[in-house]
């Protein structure tokens, strides 16, 4: 059995809902994990990838962050939101804010996650520490799935960046998040946990770079971070046989400034 599964921050899946279902039609996933909805799950195109043949789980409460599932091999066992997740706590806020950025599904042979994880904004900020406890709870999350003979998989939009080899320049973000040590060492705790890094090939150029800035021609002049990430266990990295980023998905005007990335395999 062939399996097609794939993950794209979609950066609004209102907005970008035409880019969507064309490549739902060239692509043809199986699976495919979606992050950065901002939009409700009440408000989420259901009936017009329904169309397409995929049923959907979402996970969303507006106007930021969200994420969702697709599939045409079924829709199981959903969970919404990690058991332990933290919530984070804005400077002029009185409750923390659980923010939608993880759901989970059984697909037909495979479980997967979409994961949307915080960005952390600055080094010593709030938002960098909440990623990090974040990051752990994650890790937790997928520790009985990771050890399974279940093909799985979590997959999204990481926010770092694993290596040096994973951005353009990196001179250019030295003292920022997404290539910190302390970022890096939380990914590769995913690895311990039993999650291999599956790396895709580039379709152009020596990189596979899945996320290039809207600004300063960042696309055209290949300035991109490898971001979007797929960490599965054995059963899962066995049963792979291409993994590669759409870079043709981010071309042209009303595309999000993300790249899908695509991992097939043969279960």
């Amino acid at each position: 059995m062939t399996v097609r599964i794939a993950t794209w921050n979609i950066n609004s899946v209102t907005a970008r809902l035409p880019k969507l279902l064309e490549w739902l039609e060239s692509a043809k996933p199986d699976v495919l994990c979606l992050q950065e909805l901002k939009c409700s799950a009440d408000a989420f195109p259901y009936d017009e990838v329904r169309a397409l043949g995929y049923e959907t789980a979402a996970h969303g409460t507006g106007r930021w962050n969200g994420v969702a599932i697709l599939s045409r091999l079924g829709l199981d066992d959903v969970l919404r939101g990690l058991p332990d997740q933290p919530g984070y706590l804005a400077d002029d806020a009185m409750l923390a804010d659980v923010e939608p950025r993880a759901i989970a599904a059984t697909c037909g042979p495979v479980r997967v996650w979409s994961v949307y994880v915080p960005n952390g904004r600055e080094v010593d900020h709030a938002h960098y520490r909440y990623k990090l406890e974040w990051l752990a709870a994650l890790r937790a999350a997928a520790l009985e799935d990771a050890a399974g003979e279940r093909p799985f998989a979590v997959l999204g939009d990481f926010n770092i960046a694993p290596t040096d080899e994973d951005v353009f320049d990196p001179a250019a973000f030295v003292g920022l998040t997404h290539v910190t040590p302390v970022e890096r060492a939380a990914l590769e705790s995913l690895k311990e946990a039993g999650l291999a890094d599956i790396m895709p090939r580039a379709l152009k150029y020596d990189r596979p770079y899945t996320y290039w800035d809207y600004r300063q021609l960042a696309f055209p002049k290949n300035r991109g971070m490898r971001i979007d990430l797929t960490y599965g266990n054995k059963p899962f990295a066995d049963a792979v046989t291409d993994s590669y980023v759409d870079r043709e998905a981010r071309k042209g005007k009303g595309t999000s400034d993300h790249a899908p990335v695509v991992v097939d395999l043969d279960l």
